[in-house]
């Protein structure tokens, strides 16, 4: 609760601060809505933010586990075959420098307006930071621990599960929290181009409209979506780690 303090208190003097400055300055709002306007939007249109939110939050943690599943097999493959590591690193590489934006719009086109396009972007945008997080996870196991599974006539399968999966469970994790929100971004950017529903397509149609209060609630659910994901990932995490502890 100490640690807290401090931030809630940061979080309501620059609220304090946006509101009295937006009434002071009478900013229309169509340029910069006030906190208690924005506060007034969320209250009245809370079922349908929910229902938007709940779209764009399936698509983000589908695209979440395509991409970090597809990312750990790649990494558990190129740990292995120092070739295909060479050959997948720069593909890798390429889909991490490639715009989402340009990305998103082909495929609305090629697959529809349906889920597919935004789980895919958002499993384009988790897959590499969680590749970098795998490969160097599973690289980083005890030289001794390896030695003697050599000793023992262990498998690839069987150093991999004894030492290499248990070596890179923080890394796994550390990648994960860095992709949850990513997987959030990838599903509003894919919305954007095209979509039935989400949180996105709320977004885009309340700024056609010039209606600002709209976006900024739809903003402020997005951070509770992405908030909440990644202190889920967290407490996984500690109860995950805690038990590889304990049978170590």
């Amino acid at each position: 609760m100490a640690r807290g303090l401090w931030p809630a208190m940061l979080v309501a003097i620059l609220i304090g601060a946006w509101e009295l400055g937006a009434r002071l300055a009478a900013v229309p709002t169509y340029i910069l809505p006030a906190p208690s306007l924005i506060a007034a939007r969320l209250v009245a249109h809370a079922p349908n933010l929910a229902l938007q939110g709940a779209t764009t939050l399936a698509e983000a943690l589908l695209g979440f586990g395509l991409g970090c599943g597809l990312a750990m097999l790649a990494a558990a493959a190129m740990v292995h075959s120092r070739t295909l590591e060479r050959s997948l690193l720069p593909l890798a590489i390429l889909l991490k420098v490639t715009p989402v934006v340009a990305v998103a719009p082909l495929l609305v086109i090629w697959l529809g307006f349906g889920v597919a396009p935004r789980a895919i972007v958002a499993a384009l945008l988790t897959f590499y930071p969680m590749l970098i997080n795998a490969l160097t996870g599973f690289r980083a196991v005890d030289a001794a621990a390896t030695d003697l599974l050599a000793t023992l006539a262990a498998s690839r399968w069987e150093v991999f599960r004894f030492v290499r999966w248990p070596s890179a469970l923080p890394y796994l994790f550390a990648g994960a929290r860095a992709a949850v929100p990513l997987a959030l971004i990838g599903a509003v950017v894919a919305e954007w181009a095209g979509a039935e529903a989400g949180l996105g397509r709320a977004v885009l149609l309340a700024y056609t409209n010039l209606d600002l209060p709209e976006p900024f609630a739809a903003v402020v659910v997005l951070a509770i979506l992405g908030t909440g994901l990644t202190a889920l990932v967290g407490m996984i995490e500690r109860r995950t780690l805690f038990w590889v502890a304990a049978e170590n």
